[in-house]
């Protein structure tokens, strides 16, 4: 039984196209997970950042503040009696 002259050189070929994709494969991947690394790392920055901001807002928020911006700032005071309108239906 004789091979032809070119099956060695096919299956050669073949061999080195499938290796050269395993090492494309391979590089792509790792592309692709540090990519996806850095994705996780800047979602996690995020979310710290997202923490402080709403712990900023809840204290610049709070009533008693309110009040005193609005005493100190504004002039605002709270009306008397004599002064307030309620209406009923």
């Amino acid at each position: 039984m004789s091979l032809r002259p070119w099956v060695p050189g096919l299956l050669f070929a073949l061999v080195m196209s499938s290796a050269l994709g395993v090492v494309y494969t391979r590089h792509q991947s790792r592309v692709l997970f540090m990519g996806l690394q850095q994705a996780l790392e800047r979602r996690d920055a995020l979310n710290v950042e997202w923490g402080r901001l709403q712990l900023e807002q809840s204290t610049w928020a709070t009533h008693g503040r309110i009040e005193r911006e609005a005493r100190e700032r504004l002039d605002m005071r709270m009306p008397d009696a004599r002064s307030t309108v309620i209406l009923l239906e």
